[in-house]
């Protein structure tokens, strides 16, 4: 691929992609039902098996 090509691809859709992945794993780390299973998620290093 051409190198400016791939840079207005960067410029344009490529930070809009970006863009729309960050929102979602914000959304998805806040969602309603997220927190218990965070809270399970951080207990893991601490369990003893």
């Amino acid at each position: 691929m051409d190198y400016t090509l791939m840079r207005e691809f960067a410029d344009s859709w490529g930070l809009l992609a970006m863009a729309v992945f960050f929102v979602g794993c914000i959304a998805f780390a806040l969602r309603p039902g997220g927190r218990a299973q965070a809270d399970e998620a951080a207990r893991i290093p601490l369990k003893d098996d």
